[in-house]
């Protein structure tokens, strides 16, 4: 079994109206291309732009229940497919970078805020989101479980680990960034050391700090009774804006989950409780700081 993923790597518009209409006319193409679910890159609402001026940026930010959510609401309806997406979400003391995912049926299934924001760059005028979430998608033929990621999460290996014991078979994870090796590295770790998949939407090359590159890691890094390693990157996009699907195969990838030794399967939890000791702080300025 199979589920289709189209990744809308795409330019945004000049406002939300405007990313509004060129989402919808996406989702539509995505749905006539055989999508199962819709993922859009980073921040769709406002084509990820932060300005650093509070006054501004409030007025960027948008409700979960404004229109502009409301109308990818109805249209998962419509076209009977799933959407996520993306936007800049009100919130007091500091607006969220947040992620919607509406069900075939127009459903909320899962609602999640990026939790490690990048608080050294122009997110640190954002708030972040306090957990991960897993959800159970229908998706017509079946079912998945899904949870999402955003960006900078995929560099902390916690916050993929937290989705694989929550259950997740499928992170999407929208981005907003350049995909260069070291970050597909790091989505190719996240994907095999938690025998999950991992599809990652970015804007397309021409948009600011980005290069397309969207991915499909399906989590198998080799196939049971069969000799030696598999490229489990099954898509990578090229740069250019466009409307690319990938298949994501199921069966295979729970055979290998239900088969293979990483993910929960020989963890250790009682040996690890300094990760989760507020007071390490790790190596800084080449000392052990605790």
């Amino acid at each position: 079994m199979n589920i289709r993923i189209a990744f809308l790597q795409l330019m945004p518009g000049s406002d939300l109206e405007e990313n509004l209409s060129i989402g919808k006319k996406a989702c539509i193409e995505a749905k006539e291309k055989g999508a199962d679910i819709s993922l859009f890159p980073e921040m769709w609402s406002d084509g990820y732009y932060l300005p650093q001026d509070e006054t501004e940026l409030k007025k960027l930010a948008i409700r979960k229940d404004s229109e502009f959510i409301n109308e990818f609401r109805a249209l998962a309806a419509e076209l009977e497919m799933a959407i996520g997406i993306t936007f800049l979400e009100e919130h007091d003391p500091a607006p969220l970078n947040s992620v919607i995912f509406f069900d075939r049926t127009g459903t909320e299934i899962l609602h999640y805020s990026k939790v490690q924001i990048c608080a050294f760059a122009d997110e640190k005028v954002l708030c972040g989101g306090d957990d991960f979430y897993v959800a159970d998608l229908d998706f017509g033929r079946g079912a998945v479980k899904i949870g999402s990621m955003i960006c900078f999460d995929r560099e902390f290996p916690e916050s993929a680990r937290i989705l694989m014991l929550k259950g997740a078979e499928l992170i999407l994870a929208p981005n907003a960034c350049p995909m260069e090796i070291n970050r597909l590295s790091a989505l190719r770790a996240r994907a095999y050391e938690n025998m999950l998949a991992v599809a990652t939407c970015n804007y397309p090359r021409g948009h600011p700090d980005c290069n397309g590159r969207s991915t499909l890691f399906d989590g198998v890094p080799w196939l049971r009774g069969e000799p030696g390693t598999r490229d489990m990157c099954v898509f990578e996009a090229p740069g250019d804006s466009g409307i690319y699907v990938a298949d994501l195969n199921l069966d295979q990838l729970r055979t290998h989950r239900s088969n293979d030794i990483m993910g929960d399967k020989y963890r250790r939890p009682e040996t690890y409780s300094i990760l989760s000791d507020p007071n390490v702080r790790g190596i800084i300025d080449g000392e052990f700081v605790h």
